[in-house]
């Protein structure tokens, strides 16, 4: 019986194991590109190896070191702004009692993230544009000075992090509330007896019982700490913010599709990747080392 169910959880595995290695392993054999004279004519495989002269090409170029600092200093702020407020949410939803409310509000905050960043940018729009948006309006009509959001540094970067939390807060806070609701209702009701209150459970049992997951998203967030989402800056950015919003991403979209330097981008793709599996290893040896589960199973001497 036992057999059975262990042949049923391997023939589970089979899709998704033939999805990555049709997708993401086949396709391992471009990272040559970086290492190679790319010709489109002659393919990979024949075009003339060069060493490592692309990435000492990729290490002097200007707008290289731009892209990665700005990459860097985005998802830093993104990880210290947004990283706890889908904990603090997941928090206060399992606080509310009422379930029709706090399903209500469940599904509102989850909309944002079936919406195309596309589309999300026009409703951006409507609110931040320094002539037309709502924003603007309210301010002119209480006298105050307009604010061009998408056109000054660091408005650009506030509407760039508020927009993250908008669309994926209610997203991300899933999993936590998945956390909370293995916790056993024992504890709560012994906590009770003994005279704890809201916060109290809150602060020693529910954060405690989620810490596990806590760490690991947080670890995982680490390790995309050189890896940021193509769209939400494209769309957002313009030439006026162009300082602050050129990341990775857009600088390898400029590069690699608008003026076809194959190499020079599976370079930069290549280094990213390798940053960011050092990240993510370091996040994880540091919570093993601090006593936390970590993603992989091996103890820390």
């Amino acid at each position: 019986m036992k057999r059975k169910t262990e042949a049923d959880l391997y023939l589970m595995l089979i899709p998704g194991i033939t999805f990555y290695f049709i997708f993401k392993y086949i396709p391992l054999y471009g990272i040559l590109m970086a290492f190679k004279d790319y010709n489109f004519m002659i393919g990979v495989f024949k075009s003339p190896w060069v060493g490592l002269d692309v990435f000492k090409e990729v290490f002097r170029d200007s707008e290289f070191w731009r892209a990665l600092t700005n990459t860097i200093r985005l998802n830093v702020l993104s990880l210290c702004i947004t990283f706890p407020l889908p904990i603090l949410f997941a928090l206060l939803l399992n606080e509310i009692n009422n379930e029709v409310y706090k399903k209500t509000i469940q599904s509102i905050s989850y909309l944002p993230h079936f919406i195309s960043w596309v589309i999300l940018y026009g409703l951006i729009l409507s609110f931040t544009a320094k002539e037309t948006g709502l924003i603007n309006v309210f301010l002119r009509k209480i006298g105050a000075k307009e604010i061009a959001f998408l056109g000054n540094e660091f408005w650009w970067t506030v509407v760039y992090i508020l927009s993250g939390i908008w669309k994926d807060m209610g997203w991300a806070a899933i999993i936590y509330l998945a956390a909370l609701s293995t916790i056993d209702p024992a504890l709560y009701e012994a906590a009770s007896i003994d005279g704890a209150n809201r916060l109290h459970k809150m602060w020693y049992i529910t954060l405690p019982g989620i810490k596990g997951t806590i760490v690991v998203i947080l670890i995982l967030q680490i390790g995309k700490i050189m890896t940021i989402g193509f769209e939400q800056p494209y769309l957002l950015g313009n030439a006026l913010v162009a300082r602050v919003s050129t990341v990775l991403s857009t600088f390898i979209y400029e590069r690699g599709l608008l003026q076809a330097q194959f190499s020079f981008t599976t370079a930069v793709g290549l280094i990213q990747s390798i940053v960011n599996f050092v990240f993510l290893l370091g996040a994880d040896y540091v919570a093993r080392f601090l006593g936390e589960k970590g993603i992989f199973m091996r103890d820390v001497k």
